[in-house]
C-alpha cells in the first residue's frame, strides 16, 4: 500500500510540475484539518508521514493560559483514522495542489513585466483579446490593440509585450500589450544579435502604434555601423520586425550627441538645411528647403511629432521662403492687442497682445490718457507756454536778436539827439529850425514844448523790431 501511495504521488508530482515533497506537505496539512473536526480532539495536533512506508501519525501536546504548548508530544491517533483521512485527504489535496500551482505561475511571470512573450489567440471582441502562453492566459485589451489583420483571428500566433502581473484570487492576470514602445525594443532584440549581445544600443523610442515608429541607435563599436546592423542584409532583420508590426513603418536614426546633428537626423527622410537650438527654452528651429517642408512635417504632423518624442526638442520647422517673410516683417509694428466680450459679465474688455490679463475699458481709457500726458509734457529745453516765464539762461540775446542791416530802437534815438543840426537848418542866432523853418526858440516863446521822441515811441519801434524777429520756427 505505501508503495502504492508513493508511487501515485510521485505521478501526481510529475504531471502538474510540483515537488514530492510539496505534496507530502499538502497532504499533511488536509490530514491536519480533518482530524482537528472529529470529537475530543486536541487544539494543537500535528500530522506527519513517514515517504518510506507511508505511515501516517496524528502528535499533540497540551496548552497553557497563555496558549502556550507545554508537557510532552502524545500520539493521539485515531483508530479510525485511515478511513477518516481517505473521504477528507483527495478534497483537502486537490485544493492544496491548486493553490501551488497558481502560486507557480506567479512566481514564473512576475519577473517577466517588460519582457516579450508568444501567444496563440483564444478568443476576440470589442473588450480584449485572450491569449493562450501554455500553462496560462493573458489578457490583451482593446486600448493596447493595433489592427493585427490576419492574425486577429483564432490560431494565429503574434508576440506581445508583458505590461502588468496581477495575483489574483483565479490566478496570476497577465496584461500584454501591442502597442509599447518596448515591443520595438524586444522585437530588434530577437531580431539583431548585435542588441542582444550589448554592441549596439537602441538610445530611444516614439512611436505611434500601427502608422510609423523612429528609433535612435548607438554602437560601441567603432567597426560596427548601427544602423546597418538593424537593417540586415538587404533589410532582412528590420523586414522581420515589419511583418510582425503589420506593416507599421520604422525609421532607424543613427543617435548623435551634438543635438543639431541629432535633430536634424530626426527628421529624415527630409534633408534638413539649417537647425538652430534655443537652450533656454528647449526648442529647435529647423530650416528646409520650400519643396522638403511637407516631408518634414509629415502626414497630419507625424514625421514632426515622432522627432520631438525621440530628441526631446520642441520643432519648430519653416521653409526658406518663411523665413525671408518673417525678415521682412521684422521692423513692422502689429496690433497691440484687441477688443473682446467677457462671458461672465459680458463687459467689452482689452486684451493685450502680449497674453496678459485683459483691462476693462475705463481702466485702458486711464493708460491712454497716461500716454498723451507723457507726449505733451515740453522736452527739456523747449521754450516755455505763452504767459510762462522762459526758463533760466534762455533768454535771447538783445545783440542776436536784432534783424542783421537794421538799427534797434535805442540806437535810432540816440542819434537823433546826437546828430549835429545842418547849418542851412540853423537861425541867425543859431538855434535850430523845424520843418517850417521856425526856430526852437520861437516855439518856446509860443508855449509849445519841444517836440521831443518820448519814450512811448521808442518802445513802440523796439516791439516793432521784436515783431519782425518773432518768426515761426525760431527757437526762445
Amino acid at each position: 500500500m505505501s508503495n502504492e501511495m508513493t508511487e501515485a504521488l510521485q505521478a501526481l508530482a510529475e504531471d502538474r510540475g510540483i515537488s514530492i515533497d510539496k505534496l507530502f506537505g499538502i497532504m499533511a496539512n488536509a490530514l491536519e484539518s480533518a482530524y482537528k473536526r472529529m470529537p475530543d480532539s486536541f487544539e494543537y495536533a500535528w500530522v506527519t508521514i513517514d515517504p518510506a512506508s507511508f505511515d501516517i501519525r496524528v502528535f499533540a501536546q497540551e496548552l497553557d493560559e497563555d496558549g502556550e504548548p507545554v508537557g510532552e508530544e502524545m500520539d493521539v491517533t485515531p483508530d479510525s483514522f485511515g478511513r477518516i483521512a481517505a473521504q477528507t485527504t483527495k478534497q483537502i489535496l486537490t485544493q492544496g495542489i491548486r493553490e501551488v500551482e497558481r502560486e507557480m505561475k506567479y512566481e514564473e511571470y512576475a519577473g517577466r513585466e517588460g519582457d516579450i512573450v508568444t501567444g496563440i489567440v483564444q478568443q476576440t471582441d470589442s473588450r480584449y483579446t485572450l491569449l493562450d502562453l501554455g500553462r496560462v492566459e493573458a489578457l490583451l485589451p482593446q486600448a493596447e490593440q493595433v489592427s493585427m489583420g490576419p492574425r486577429s483571428e483564432g490560431g494565429n500566433r503574434v508576440k506581445a509585450y508583458i505590461v502588468e502581473v496581477r495575483r489574483t484570487a483565479k490566478g496570476p492576470q497577465i496584461v500584454v500589450s501591442r502597442t509599447h514602445p518596448g515591443l520595438i525594443k524586444r522585437l530588434f532584440e530577437l531580431e539583431v544579435p548585435e542588441i542582444a549581445d550589448g554592441i549596439v544600443e537602441i538610445k530611444a523610442c516614439a512611436r505611434e502604434p500601427g502608422h510609423r515608429t523612429k528609433i535612435s541607435v548607438w554602437s560601441n563599436d567603432s567597426n560596427v555601423d548601427p544602423v546597418g546592423a538593424c537593417v540586415g542584409a538587404r533589410g532582412s532583420r528590420v523586414r522581420m520586425v515589419v511583418n510582425e508590426l503589420n506593416g507599421e513603418k520604422v525609421d532607424i536614426i543613427p543617435f548623435s550627441e551634438d543635438p543639431y546633428d541629432f535633430v536634424a537626423k530626426a527628421l529624415s527622410p527630409a534633408k534638413v538645411k539649417e537647425v538652430r537650438i534655443d537652450f533656454d527654452t528647449a526648442t529647435a528651429e529647423v530650416i528646409v528647403p520650400d519643396f522638403q517642408l511637407s516631408l518634414a512635417i509629415g502626414k497630419e504632423g507625424q514625421n514632426a511629432r515622432l522627432a520631438h518624442r525621440l530628441t526631446g526638442w520642441r520643432i519648430d520647422i519653416k521653409s526658406e521662403t518663411q523665413l525671408i517673410e518673417e525678415a521682412k516683417y521684422e521692423s513692422e509694428e502689429w496690433a497691440e492687442g484687441e477688443w473682446i466680450v467677457d462671458a461672465a459679465t459680458g463687459e467689452q474688455m482689452w486684451q493685450p497682445a502680449d497674453g496678459s490679463e485683459a483691462i476693462s475699458a475705463d481702466q485702458w481709457n486711464a493708460s491712454v490718457d497716461e500716454e498723451a500726458v507723457t507726449e505733451e509734457a515740453p522736452a527739456e529745453g523747449d521754450a516755455a507756454p505763452e504767459g510762462e516765464a522762459a526758463p533760466e539762461g534762455d533768454v535771447p540775446d538783445a545783440a542776436t536778436d536784432v534783424v542783421e542791416g537794421e538799427p534797434s530802437a535805442d540806437d535810432a534815438e540816440v542819434a537823433a539827439v546826437d546828430e549835429d543840426p545842418a547849418p542851412e537848418d540853423m537861425a541867425d542866432d543859431g538855434a535850430p529850425t523845424d520843418d517850417g523853418g521856425d526856430t526852437v526858440a520861437e516855439g518856446l516863446s509860443n508855449g509849445e514844448e519841444p517836440a521831443v521822441e518820448s519814450d512811448d515811441a521808442a518802445s513802440s519801434g523796439q516791439q516793432e523790431v521784436r515783431e519782425t524777429v518773432d518768426e515761426p520756427g525760431v527757437a526762445h
